[in-house]
């Protein structure tokens, strides 16, 4: 199992629309958050095609998504 961290820049005002991805398969979690991005998702993937799948077939893909950066976990402990 691979864990990421998907920081999302996003239009403004917008950062809710992409919280609402949380619905997509494989996303944990979505958050609104304060700071240089807009909002924060955790992935869980099976492998990394499948995480690249989620991250760019579903997320980038989102009209209000302006920018992403993935950080991938070393541990899911």
């Amino acid at each position: 199992m691979i864990r990421a961290f998907v920081l999302v820049k996003t239009k403004p005002g917008t950062s809710e629309e992409v919280v609402r991805a949380r619905r997509v398969k494989n996303v944990k979690l979505a958050n609104s958050v304060l700071g240089r991005f807009d909002a924060v998702l955790v992935i869980e993937a099976k492998n990394l095609e499948e995480l690249r799948k989620t991250i760019y077939e579903a997320l980038e893909k989102l009209e209000h998504v302006e920018h992403t950066e993935t950080l991938i976990s070393f541990s899911t402990e």
